[in-house]
C-alpha cells in the first residue's frame, strides 16, 4: 500500500492506494516541522482514526510538506512517520516539489503556492530549482493567508477599514489589540491564526476594499515571479486556497503583467497521488 501526503501548515491531505484497488482519502492537521516538534507530529498521527486503520499496511510513504526544505526538518518528519507507520519506507520532500509534480508533471514550469503561506519555484521537469523565496510569515509570504490576515488585522485595529466592514469584522471576531498580541506571541501556530482571517475576505470578496487588498497582494507576489528572468517562457501554476478562492482577481492581475497561468488547484493531492503512482509503476516495470 502506497500513502501520499500533501501537508501545509493548516491541513494535511492523504491518499492511499488500496490492495483491492481504489483509493482511501482522509485529512489530518498540518504538520509543518518549523512549528511542530517530532513528538507533536507523532501525536497528531496517533490521534487520527484513519491513520490507525492503515498504519501497519502501508509499505511506502511519499510525504510533501511545508517546512520540509531543510534536511533536519525532513528528518524530524521522517522519524515521526516511521514511529507510526512501522512497516513503511518513508520519503519526505518539500511542498514545493509536491506542487511541481502535481502541476507540471514532467514538464518545465513555474510552480507557486498561495495558501496559508506562499512560495515560488522553477521546476526543470525533474527537480525544483532553489530560489530566494519562502521566507515565512514574518519576512515573506506575499499574497498568502498570513499576509492578508496581517493586512486585515492592522486595518481593523488602526481604524482604516471601511465602517461597514469594521462593524462586520468586529461582530465576526470580537478581537482587540490584547487578543491579537496573545495569539501572535504567546500561543502556538501564529501563522495559522493570521491565515484564518482569509475567510472574512472570502465572505466579503465583492467589497472594493477587499478587491483592492487582493490586487495589491497579488501584485507583490508577481514581483517575485518576475525575479525569474525567463518566467514568460513558461506556464505559471498555482496551488492553495488563496489562489483557488480568488482566482478571478489572480487571473486579471497575472494577465496585466503578461504572466501565463497554467493550472490553479485548491489542493494538489489528487494530481500528486496520480503522479507518484504512475512513476512508481513505471519504475517497477523497468526494473
Amino acid at each position: 500500500m502506497i500513502l501520499v501526503a500533501d501537508s501545509g501548515s493548516s491541513k494535511t491531505d492523504w491518499i492511499s492506494s488500496l490492495p483491492v484497488g481504489g483509493k482511501f482519502e482522509f485529512a489530518t492537521n498540518g504538520m509543518n516541522p518549523f512549528f511542530l516538534s517530532e513528538k507533536e507530529i507523532v501525536k497528531i498521527l496517533l490521534n487520527n482514526a484513519e491513520v490507525q486503520k492503515i498504519s501497519l499496511d502501508v509499505r511506502e510513504i511519499y510525504f510533501f510538506g511545508a517546512g520540509c526544505s531543510n534536511p533536519d526538518r525532513r528528518e524530524a518528519v521522517s522519524n515521526a512517520l516511521s514511529q507510526v507507520f512501522k512497516n513503511a519506507f518513508v520519503n519526505v520532500e518539500s511542498d514545493l516539489l509536491g506542487s511541481a509534480y502535481a502541476t507540471c508533471g514532467n514538464n518545465q514550469g513555474m510552480s507557486c503556492i498561495l495558501g496559508t503561506g506562499s512560495n515560488i519555484t522553477f521546476y526543470d521537469g525533474h527537480k525544483v530549482i532553489d530560489g530566494m523565496h519562502g521566507l515565512g510569515y514574518i519576512l515573506g509570504d506575499e499574497a498568502a493567508g498570513t499576509y492578508f490576515g496581517k493586512k486585515l488585522i492592522t486595518s481593523y485595529l488602526y481604524g482604516t477599514m471601511p465602517a461597514e466592514l469594521q462593524k462586520n469584522f468586529n461582530e465576526t471576531y470580537h478581537i482587540n489589540k490584547e487578543i491579537v498580541i496573545q495569539n501572535l506571541y504567546q500561543k502556538p501556530s501564529p501563522n495559522f491564526y493570521l491565515a484564518s482571517f482569509s475567510k472574512f475576505m472570502s465572505a466579503n470578496k465583492e467589497h472594493t476594499f477587499i478587491i483592492d487588498l487582493l490586487q495589491r497582494g497579488f501584485k507583490e507576489f508577481i514581483k517575485d515571479i518576475q525575479s525569474y528572468p525567463d518566467h514568460k517562457k513558461y506556464n505559471c501554476h498555482f496551488v492553495g486556497s488563496i489562489a483557488y478562492t480568488f482566482q478571478d482577481i489572480l487571473r486579471t492581475v497575472c494577465n496585466e503583467h503578461s504572466i501565463t497561468i497554467g493550472k490553479i488547484l485548491k489542493k494538489p493531492i489528487d494530481e500528486l497521488f496520480n503522479f507518484i503512482i504512475l512513476r512508481e509503476n513505471r519504475i517497477a516495470q523497468e526494473s
